[in-house]
């Protein structure tokens, strides 16, 4: 037992200066985030970089390490504490296909566009899953749950970059897209609920319609979130192909711990059990924990890796935001 609080304490030191710049990083953009309304997680990530001198120091390193990756995967089983089954049984079957159809259809469009334009697979995933489900989260979801990869981060961090700046994008112009087109309020709701990727951003944009439009809006957005424990599931099968056999690195559990939690979350929020107060906490926490994630995350990436990343990647993102919005918009007339 003394043994074990030994390792406990060395363990705790080793990690506190790393933590402690992280969430001091992610409080800065949190306060940022609330004094001109934009994407904390935006906020985190350029912070982050601009304080990545950090990540080479030896006295912080192995606690942001920690935060990029044990944090961030709190954070995202976390997120199952916003669903419940009911809110998804709630609108329907029609919906439900809605979701599921354009879900599959944009992480495939992307997959395969990512591989036509000379990427990866899995980079195709990462982009095409954060445009498909929710955003900045989601990236940070899939990108926890594929094998470590020298150029993992900086691909993570352009996506949340870009993932981000198109939902801010898309909270101005599809409400007006949507009164342009003359949309009924439950279809409204259905299209901005169903192609905007931030949750934030799909409230906003929403309820600047009406209060049917942000309510039917929020709800199809947790449907999107609950799709992502399956597709992080597919995720860790695509990655242990790629990786093949023949490696040597440990391949990724088939369903990480993380996804499990998310589940059971789901599963206890859907019965009932989680009261207002607890649901609020748990959310405001699970918000933290990706905050203070995407500052690690930050910390680790250079300027030079992002800007280095060429034209092509955001034609992609731009692209999969594209062909998501037309096909919900096409798929919402049958509602």
């Amino acid at each position: 037992m003394v043994y074990l609080i030994a390792v406990v304490q060395e363990r705790g030191r080793a990690l506190l200066p790393g933590v402690t710049v992280t969430l001091v990083v992610a409080a800065a953009a949190a306060f940022l985030a609330g004094r001109y309304h934009a994407p904390a997680m935006l906020f985190a990530l350029l912070l982050g970089i601009a304080t990545n001198f950090l990540s080479t120091q030896s006295s912080c390193k192995h606690g942001i390490e920690f935060a990029a990756r044990d944090v961030l995967r709190v954070g995202v089983a976390l997120l199952g504490t916003r669903i419940t089954f009911g809110q998804i049984a709630e609108l329907g079957w029609h919906p439900i296909a809605l979701v599921v159809v354009s879900v599959i259809a944009t992480i495939l469009f992307s997959a395969i566009v990512a591989r036509l334009a000379g990427f990866s697979t899995l980079f195709g995933l990462l982009t095409g899953g954060a445009t498909a489900i929710c955003g900045a989260s989601a990236a940070l979801a899939l990108s926890a749950s594929l094998p470590e990869h020298p150029s993992k981060e900086v691909a993570t961090a352009f996506t949340v970059v870009g993932i981000s700046v198109l939902s801010t994008l898309a909270m101005i112009v599809y409400p007006l897209l949507a009164d342009h087109l003359h949309l009924s309020a439950l279809t409204a709701g259905v299209f901005i609920g169903g192609s905007i990727h931030e949750v934030a951003q799909v409230v906003g944009a929403g309820y600047s319609v009406s209060r049917e439009t942000g309510d039917i809006a929020t709800i199809v957005k947790l449907m999107r979130v609950a799709m992502l424990l399956p597709v992080v599931v597919c995720a860790v099968v695509i990655a242990r192909r790629t990786q093949g056999s023949a490696q040597s690195s440990v391949s990724p559990p088939l369903l990480p711990w993380f996804a499990i939690a998310f589940l059971v979350l789901a599963g206890i929020n859907s019965s009932g059990w989680i009261g207002s107060a607890l649901q609020s906490f748990t959310n405001d926490l699970s918000r933290w924990c990706l905050i203070v994630a995407m500052s690690a995350i930050g910390m680790k990436t250079q300027v030079k890796q992002i800007v280095g990343v060429g034209l092509k990647p955001v034609l992609l993102m731009i692209g999969e935001a594209v062909f998501l919005a037309v096909l919900v918009l096409f798929l919402s007339r049958w509602l």
